[in-house]
């Protein structure tokens, strides 16, 4: 009789989550996972296949909840770049390692709707996947920057996020 299974593999990529955000990559072990879900490392090689798997299973993971994240924003360009923000302020090892890694085409294709619909919006469909990267590109670099501890001039943060965000609608806007 085989023995039952005593976790899932939602539970090893939840605990994989939480091991990345307390203790970075280096931590995200096949046996740093077993002792969170309570079980032995051998038994997770039943749902995962190797480390690199478990990887890219919470990169996965996380991609799904940036992405449920910005679909529940109001979708406005300030709605979506202040939610961008948020997650990566509550799960910054995790949007430093959506960075790090490649990621299925389809994870991006999800991730990547709600933001190209608000490009959209401002700029036209010709232009929208232009402006998409743009605001991508420069939201992601302001809070890479920032939880890196980067800004080191003094001022306000949040001022200086609203500010830029005010300042692409404005350039968008006049494309």
């Amino acid at each position: 009789m085989p023995t039952p299974d005593r976790t899932s593999l939602a539970e090893i990529v939840d605990a994989g989550r939480a091991v990345l955000e307390d203790g970075g990559l280096s931590r995200l072990t096949m046996q740093s996972v077993a002792e969170r879900v309570g079980v032995r490392a051998p038994s997770l090689y039943k749902r995962v296949r190797d480390r690199d798997a478990l990887i890219d299973a919470v990169v996965a993971a996380t991609i799904d909840d940036l992405t449920d994240r910005l679909e529940a924003s109001d979708r406005s360009l300030e709605g979506l770049a202040s939610a961008y923000r948020a997650f990566a302020h509550e799960r910054p090892e995790g949007f430093r390692l959506i960075f790090a890694t490649r990621q299925p085409q389809t994870a991006l294709d999800r991730a990547s709707v709600a933001i190209l619909d608000t490009a959209r919006g401002l700029v036209g469909e010709d232009r929208s996947l232009e402006a998409a990267r743009l605001v991508t590109a420069w939201a992601t670099g302001f809070v890479q920057m920032e939880l890196a501890g980067a800004f080191q001039l003094g001022g306000d943060l949040d001022d200086a996020f609203a500010f830029g965000v005010a300042a692409l609608r404005r350039g968008l806007e006049s494309v």
